[in-house]
């Protein structure tokens, strides 16, 4: 393990354990970090003892689970197109997701309790749409036509959804909240079959990694290795579609950490995949975390949609990536 590979590792364990600690420490209402730090060294407070066991802990693990998947599928997406700009809520894994989520609540289904299939399936028929759209006229690796492609479908699914929330009352009710990103208030059952389909997506990438690698360096490198790049990036995709639907079937539409996190990993340790892969899943985390505690303190005793933070701290990242004059090579 090299120096910078091994640098990053500790900064992103690090930033993890910060982050953890002050996301059970701070949060709105009237127990403060004092009197949470002094519960977790032992006092007796039963009140400090269920928000932090029943509210804040719940969140924080949701927000590891979410961070950890928008990261690592912004990372493979980002190496599978050659696209540095690639991430799920610029094309459209994200607005597919969501929108197989608004559907099934239009049609009964509650928000707390959709399915995550409804998710998966989504940003599978989303990712597989907008890819399959960038290759009608020309090479999908060409970053404005994909990026145009992501953001003219989730503009359609964008308007579609809006029909749905002014033609029902209900539904508007259901997604009012959801629909920007949020971590509070998701059932225990949701977060640990959230958990449970990410580790699912994030395996079937893993076992994918080499043969990922092997195709960043063009698809006959890649068949001269051994590998077959079109069931590769069957399961890659599979594995997104898994890592990004119940992303936001538990969360709703997070964005820009898909983008940001890869990123800055690549800058700690270097391009392959099979270091940005993992990395990523600890850096998304922190992310996640530290925009969830901004959300909880920034506007007290109210809480702000984590996937505002999330805008705030992306946008200005993706508009100095844009502004580059030569975008970084993958």
């Amino acid at each position: 393990m090299d120096s910078s590979l091994r640098r990053g590792w500790l900064v992103g364990v690090m930033g993890m354990a910060f982050a953890v600690l002050f996301s059970l420490l701070l949060g709105t209402g009237e127990i403060g970090w004092r009197q949470s730090l002094a519960w977790l060294f032992g006092a007796t407070d039963d009140q400090a003892r269920f928000v932090i066991l029943e509210l804040r802990l719940p969140r924080t693990f949701l927000a590891m689970v979410v961070g950890a998947a928008l990261a690592a599928s912004g990372a493979v997406l980002q190496t599978l197109t050659r696209n540095p700009l690639a991430e799920p809520g610029l094309l459209g894994v994200s607005a597919g997701a969501s929108f197989a989520v608004v559907l099934a609540i239009y049609w009964g289904a509650s928000a707390a309790s959709v399915g995550l299939w409804v998710g998966i399936l989504g940003a599978l028929c989303g990712c597989l749409l907008v890819l399959g759209v960038s290759r009608v006229s020309g090479s999908s690796n060409d970053p404005v036509r994909l990026i145009l492609a992501g953001a003219a479908f989730s503009a359609l699914l964008l308007s579609i959804t809006s029909l749905f929330l002014l033609s029902d009352q209900r539904t508007a009710d259901e997604m009012r909240f959801w629909l920007i990103g949020a971590l509070a208030g998701r059932p225990n059952a949701v977060i640990a079959w959230s958990a449970l389909g990410v580790l699912v997506g994030a395996v079937l990438i893993t076992i994918n990694l080499r043969a990922l690698a092997a195709m960043a360096l063009g698809e006959q490198m890649a068949r001269g290795l051994g590998h077959n790049p079109k069931f590769v990036q069957t399961l890659i995709i599979v594995g997104i579609a898994s890592l990004v639907g119940c992303a936001t079937a538990a969360a709703g539409p997070i964005a820009f950490v898909g983008l940001v996190v890869p990123f800055l990993v690549r800058a700690l340790v270097g391009a392959d995949i099979r270091r940005v892969f993992f990395l990523s899943m600890v850096f998304g985390p922190v992310i996640m975390l530290t925009a969830d505690i901004i959300a909880r303190l920034v506007v007290p005793p109210y809480e702000l949609p984590v996937g505002v933070v999330t805008a705030f701290i992306g946008a200005p990242i993706l508009m100095y990536v844009v502004r580059q004059k030569r975008l970084p090579t993958l």
